[in-house]
């Protein structure tokens, strides 16, 4: 049985979805703070999907699930980068704490793989463009890539320490149907507000690597099916980028809204914290032999289309 944490989550339930498709019996575990059951209701009648309400920051609830687990697919964290900055311990509780408490329960249930979604925060404002999986010194800008670089910490040391086997995951930024945050989805609801304006944090010209949630899942179990090595890290990404000022555009061209104004609120920075540039190396993704579907420019229009019918711009 496998068990994904934050698994009614945007990414975390795309997750579930493959694995039911895939025949394997899921748990989830999710405390819904971000989470949506709704996310999961098509499969309120699969015996193969037991769903879990309880906080990963709860060690003895987080044993408890993990009983009759073989392998964990660790994607809960907080999933708004810039809420960091507000509640200064929020990454840490929710990130590095709360994979403390996965790892402990893997120990003592002696369950023996995880697989974690890490992120290209971790790099901070690399200056190896495009930044591979070896590039260091590793030096993280937000409090969110420094919880997912002490995870990944963590997770080395339970792989060197109990002789677990991991899979560390370097997302782009993932894009896709059920989004629940992200430029894309911050864009549509300021367009419902005001279909006149469209207000852009920064001067519009960062620029990042972005995936659809279905090849970051697909890329993900790929990976679990094609290495074997005690620790695997990989980017997960489409080899390309993305600038946000054609984000806003998109999101324009999709609305189908016209004489809206994109305006920028200036600096190089949307937020305290955000890296103007991520662009990853995902040639050892591909030398796997796994071939994204779509592109940055790709993911970012199909997810615009998709969040403007799920938010109800229209």
């Amino acid at each position: 049985m496998d068990l994904v944490t934050g698994g009614a989550g945007f990414i975390g339930s795309h997750l579930v979805d493959a694995l039911v498709n895939e025949g394997k019996k899921v748990k989830v575990l999710d405390n819904f703070s971000s989470g949506r059951m709704e996310f999961l209701s098509h499969h309120d009648t699969n015996d193969n999907v037991e769903i879990i309400n309880a906080d990963l920051l709860d060690l003895v609830s987080v044993i408890d699930a993990m009983k009759g687990v073989e392998f964990v697919h660790h994607l809960a964290a907080n999933p708004d980068i810039r809420l960091g900055t507000q509640v200064t311990d929020t990454d840490l509780k929710q990130g590095t704490l709360a994979t403390y408490n996965v790892l402990e329960a893997m120990r003592i249930n002696e369950v023996g793989t995880i697989s974690f979604a890490s992120s290209s925060a971790i790099y901070g404002e690399a200056q190896q463009m495009p930044t591979s999986e070896d590039y260091g010194p590793i030096v993280p800008i937000s409090l969110y890539g420094a919880s997912k670089l002490g995870s990944e910490a963590l997770i080395s040391a339970w792989v060197g320490t109990f002789g677990i086997r991991a899979y560390i995951h370097r997302f782009a930024n993932i894009v896709g149907p059920r989004g629940t945050h992200g430029v894309i989805f911050d864009f549509i609801h300021k367009l419902k507000k005001d279909p006149t304006r469209l207000e852009v944090l920064g001067d519009g010209m960062q620029e990042k690597s972005y995936m659809s949630a279905e090849d970051c899942v697909q890329s993900m179990l790929h990976i679990l099916k094609n290495t074997s090595d005690s620790i695997s890290i990989f980017n997960l990404g489409t080899g390309d980028t993305c600038s946000v000022s054609r984000i806003s555009e998109i999101v324009v061209e999709e609305s189908k809204l016209s004489e809206v104004s994109i305006e920028y609120s200036g600096g190089k920075r949307g937020w305290a914290g955000d890296v103007p540039k991520t662009y990853l190396n995902v040639d050892k993704l591909l030398a796997t032999g796994f071939l994204p579907t779509s592109n940055s420019e790709e993911a970012v229009r199909n997810t615009a289309s998709s969040l403007i019918k799920e938010i109800g711009l229209f």
